[in-house]
């Protein structure tokens, strides 16, 4: 079996899940190297999950010809600079979300990477999991019928009642539609197809936050972006769809997510997890029943869109997680502020087609096709 080897650079708080699937779980992947700006959590990481190499700076994981794909998983406003700095150095790369701070960032590295015949892919890849692809086969198995349209909120408070070092997710790069549009808009494109235009109203509700976690508690936070971000999306297939995301209301639950059709209605879990129950609707029946999950990864697989893009890059294809999507994803959560911005229609030109459904694992953890 061909393994494709990769570098890790931010050793944060989401790089433990996955080194742990990376070096456990997907086969088809070896970790060589991580890097950090904090060398002890380099060599932590080094240590817990038994990687040879901790490189002193991102230019010697650059300089390193063994490295075949960078994983970038630095702070979002880092996300640009970082792949950015990989293509140049004839790496491919694979970014947590989002893929750039803005449209313009997500648009210089595209053409990079096309320039130079190199891969980017990226995070969210939550919706190659079990829920979002059981949703996406009860969609064009027809079993909710022409699709009318959606409705999708992510409703909290804020992260810093529970971050250990929030301060970023209300800085240039954050806020609730940088920080988790990602996941509810991958998920509506994969599901719905590409969006075409977006109206939107944003807010900034408070100019300040206090941290109440351990261990920045006290420490008072000036809010840089949005926290109050809602809309409505035009779909080229004619469905119409609306999204609220923010970090300012007090509620009892954090996630709503349904697609309305001619035949029903799907209840799609939460697109920040893999494997959540799934519910439709049908004309006719009394009450929602769940439905049984069809595909593999149900269980917390942060690292997937990764594997199956070494994969890819392996068999000369597309990977399912690429570019294409993370620019789009891109395109429409920045949409929103420019639609604010001039209080109007903002036109979305960034192309975006599927790609094709995930195939049943003969072994879990080895991709196949």
């Amino acid at each position: 079996m061909k393994m494709t080897k990769v570098a890790l650079i931010g050793v944060g708080d989401i790089s433990g899940i996955y080194l742990e699937n990376l070096t456990q779980l997907f086969k088809q992947i070896e970790i060589i190297g991580v890097c950090d700006l904090v060398r002890e959590k380099a060599e932590r990481a080094a240590e817990k999950y038994h990687v040879d190499k901790i490189y002193e700076s991102m230019a010697d994981v650059f300089a390193d010809p063994e490295v075949e794909i960078v994983l970038n998983l630095t702070r979002p406003y880092e996300h640009f600079e970082v792949t950015k700095q990989a293509l140049v150095a004839n790496k491919h790369v694979y970014s947590e979300k989002p893929l750039a701070a803005t449209k313009e960032e997500g648009e210089i590295l595209v053409s990079l990477a096309k320039e130079k015949g190199l891969m980017i892919g990226g995070a969210p890849d939550t919706f190659l999991g079990a829920s979002i692809q059981t949703c996406r086969k009860l969609i064009e198995d027809d079993f909710i019928g022409e699709i009318v349209g959606c409705n999708a909120a992510m409703i909290c408070r804020g992260h810093e009642t529970w971050h250990p070092d929030p301060a970023f997710y209300y800085q240039f790069g954050g806020g609730p539609m940088m920080d988790m549009g990602p996941y509810y808009l991958t998920a509506m494109v994969n599901l719905m197809g590409r969006v075409t235009g977006v109206t939107s109203v944003t807010r900034k509700s408070f100019a300040s936050r206090m941290i109440t976690s351990q261990p920045q508690a006290r420490t008072e936070i000036n809010v840089e972006v949005p926290t109050y971000v809602t809309g409505i999306l035009e779909f080229e297939n004619g469905a119409i769809g609306n999204l609220l995301t923010t970090f300012d209301v007090v509620y009892q639950e954090q996630a709503r997510f349904e697609i309305y059709g001619s035949k029903g209605t799907l209840i799609v879990p939460d697109p920040n997890f893999f494997g959540e129950k799934v519910y439709l609707l049908r004309k006719g029946a009394d009450d929602f029943k769940e439905m049984p999950l069809m595909f593999d990864y149900q269980e917390n697989s942060r690292g997937l869109g990764l594997a199956e893009m070494a994969v890819a890059l392996q068999n000369g294809r597309h990977p399912r997680a690429n570019m294409e999507q993370t620019f789009h994803v891109l395109d429409i959560m920045t949409a929103f502020q420019r639609s604010s911005d001039k209080k109007g229609y903002e036109k979305i030109e960034s192309p975006y087609m599927k790609e094709q459904p995930m195939e049943s694992a003969m072994i879990l953890g080895i991709i196949e096709n």
